[in-house]
C-alpha cells in the first residue's frame, strides 16, 4: 500500500479565506488509485514552515510520498522548491522536467512552475503546482512511476520488466 501525505501551500488556505481545492483534488486521485492518504496539511507560504513539517512527514516514517501543493511559481511569495530543497537529501530531477514537459502539451504556463522532486529517507517528496487541474495532471503525469521508486526506497532493487 502506497501511503501519502499532502500538503496544502497557501497563505490564504491556511488564512480560512480560500477553500483547499487543490489538496482535496489530489485526495481523490490518489484514492482513486488505491493509495492511502495518511495525512493532510495547510501551511502558509513560509519557507521554514514548509521545510519542518516537510521533514516532520518523511522522518515519521507514516508516509512513503509527500505531494505538495501550491507555492511553486514565480510571485515573491512562491518558495515552496526552496523550502523542499532544504528538506529533501537526494533530488530527482526528472520527475519535475517530465511534470513540466507534459503540461507544457495543454498549456506552455506549466513551464513556470519551478517544483522540484526529492528524496528523505524512504520518503519521495514532489511539489505540484496549486491549481487543481495542474495539481493533478502533474501528479498523474509521474504517478505509474512511484509504485518503483518506492521500491528502490524501500531497498527493493531487483530488476524486473516494466
Amino acid at each position: 500500500m502506497i501511503r501519502v501525505a499532502i500538503v496544502t501551500v497557501s497563505d490564504s488556505t491556511f488564512s480560512g479565506t480560500r477553500e483547499d481545492v487543490s489538496g482535496l483534488a489530489l485526495q481523490e486521485r490518489v484514492r482513486q488509485r488505491g493509495w492511502e492518504v495518511q495525512a493532510t496539511r495547510t501551511l502558509p507560504d513560509e519557507a521554514e514552515d514548509i521545510t519542518r513539517c516537510l521533514k516532520e512527514l518523511a522522518d515519521a516514517g507514516s508516509a512513503s510520498v509527500i505531494l505538495t501543493t501550491g507555492g511553486t511559481g514565480i510571485a515573491a511569495r512562491d518558495v515552496t522548491p526552496e523550502a523542499t530543497r532544504a528538506a529533501i537529501e537526494r533530488e530527482v530531477p526528472g520527475i519535475a522536467e517530465h511534470m513540466r514537459t507534459e503540461g507544457a502539451k495543454r498549456t506552455k504556463r506549466a513551464v513556470l512552475s519551478r517544483g522540484i522532486a526529492g528524496t528523505r529517507g524512504r520518503t519521495l517528496i514532489v511539489n505540484v503546482p496549486g491549481s487543481p487541474l495542474g495539481a493533478v495532471e502533474s501528479f498523474e503525469a509521474v504517478a505509474d512511476l512511484i509504485p518503483h521508486i518506492i521500491d528502490l526506497l524501500e531497498g527493493r532493487t531487483e530488476h524486473r520488466g516494466h
